[in-house]
């Protein structure tokens, strides 16, 4: 079993920057890949970013390409998510995923999840 629980979300202005923490535990941090997934108000969950067990590969959703940045500290058991130049359209929940290996766009090939963290972007 892993335990995941993120940080950092708020509300913050359109332009502004927020930087996304998920601190794992349970099993060998390092054995597994991570995403991150958002979920605004009436609408699906949707696949962000996501990184490989020991950062080699990295995903993005096209959305957010070129402003936001998987990263994590395998010594340190935590994932991170860099947000730049924040839209209003980026504000949603944002939950952190494990799986063992292998990276994934799909929700649903992930067994582990976060309580999420909320990101409100004011125009």
């Amino acid at each position: 079993q892993v335990q995941l629980v993120e940080s950092g979300g708020g509300l913050v202005q359109a332009g502004d920057s927020l930087r996304l923490s998920c601190a794992a535990s349970g099993r060998p941090f390092n054995n597994y890949a991570m995403g991150w997934f958002r979920q605004a108000p009436g609408q699906e969950r949707e696949f962000v970013a996501t990184i490989s067990p020991r950062s080699a590969a990295t995903s993005y959703a096209d959305s957010v390409k070129g402003r936001f940045t998987i990263s994590r500290d395998n010594a340190n058991n935590t994932l991170f998510l860099q947000m730049n130049s924040l839209k209003p359209e980026d504000a949603a929940t944002y939950f952190c995923a494990a799986r063992q290996w292998f990276t994934s766009l799909f929700q649903d090939e992930y067994p582990y999840w976060g309580q999420g963290t909320q990101v409100t972007v004011s125009s």
